[in-house]
């Protein structure tokens, strides 16, 4: 093809590159043009071996189902493909096992960094990482010691405390996801000692921990009703249960905000277009997958970077006040 072009190999190489920089926009489109009509594609493999990068980032979460983790992912791959990089995501369904072999996969597809969204408390993946030099993010969930993107999710606890707190609520019961991930630990942390701070604390028997998602959130809901005396208000860690822990309170035959307020986590669109509006904490999704690739990119480039913790924001709605129906 450089024959044909009349250009040295390392011109037509370069032309054909993401970055054709000392190429004239010329040679540029003649290269480009003649690889199109002899459907010549680079193979990105042999390049990945000449310059030590595959351009490959790779993403592990949960699951790609949760609307949060998918709005995160897409927020990833934008970026990354904005910053000359592919993405390949995977999903773990938070099982030990499965992020073992799905992380091992990546580990052989020689990924540039890795963007990891399902770590746990125990985990020894990540100190794996760091231990063999692999750049890596955590995103939405953090773990002391490693880079991570997330939201000031005991704060964001607090947050939903403070509401409940001034609408008069005093016997409350938290859905608290996974204590294991720092999600389901901070978000109910927050919330609990903002009760305690109260004089109102709330009693373990009112703390129900049975996983994150729909199904999750209902299991849950029927269990805090069923105590014998149930709670006025229900703060649920992310929104998918919460949306679980409103069919319990409608199968229980109670009112949303009237015999029960409820609070979700993430503020995903869905949470304002409900029959009755979800009252959430707001977590800045799409910033969280920009800037931890933007975080990435630094490891990869050897640099440093930091930490960050993005603000939380509580939207009132119709399930905790009667003003936003």
């Amino acid at each position: 093809m450089a024959r044909h072009a009349q250009v040295h190999v390392s011109t037509a190489s370069r032309a054909l590159s993401d970055d054709p920089a000392g190429i004239s926009t010329e040679t540029v489109r003649r290269v480009r043009e003649l690889a199109a009509m002899l459907g010549y594609h680079r193979n990105l493999g042999a390049a990945g071996l000449r310059t030590g990068s595959s351009r490959l980032i790779g993403v592990l979460v949960p699951r790609l189902t949760d609307l949060a983790l998918a709005t995160i992912y897409e927020s990833i791959d934008a970026a990354a493909e904005s910053a000359g990089y592919s993405t390949v995501v995977a999903n773990t369904f938070d099982d030990p096992g499965h992020r073992r072999a799905r992380l091992d996969a990546m580990l052989s597809r020689r990924m540039d960094g890795l963007i990891i969204g399902d770590s746990h408390i125990g985990d020894t993946a990540d100190y794996e990482l760091q231990s063999r030099g692999v750049p890596y993010v955590l995103v939405m969930r953090r773990l002391e010691g490693h880079l991570s993107v997330a939201t000031d999710d005991e704060l964001g606890g607090r947050l939903a405390a403070q509401h409940l707190l001034e609408l008069g609520h005093r016997r409350v019961g938290v859905i608290a996801g996974d204590l294991l991930a720092s999600t389901g630990r901070e978000r109910s942390q927050g919330f609990r000692r903002a009760f305690e701070a109260a004089g109102y604390p709330v009693e373990d028997p009112y703390v129900v921990s049975t996983g994150f998602g729909t199904a999750a959130g209902r299991v849950a809901g029927e269990q805090l009703l069923a105590l014998p005396e149930p709670p006025t208000a229900i703060f649920a860690v992310d929104d998918l249960t919460a949306l679980g822990a409103m069919g319990a309170i409608r199968a229980a035959g109670k009112r949303l905000r009237e015999d029960v307020a409820l609070i979700g986590y993430n503020d995903l669109l869905l949470a304002d277009n409900l029959p009755v509006p979800l009252t959430s904490v707001r977590s800045d999704l799409k910033a969280m997958g920009r800037l931890s690739v933007e975080a990435l990119l630094q490891g990869i480039g050897g640099k440093t970077a930091s930490s960050t913790l993005l603000p939380p924001v509580l939207v009132p709605r119709a399930t905790t006040v009667a003003d936003s129906l």
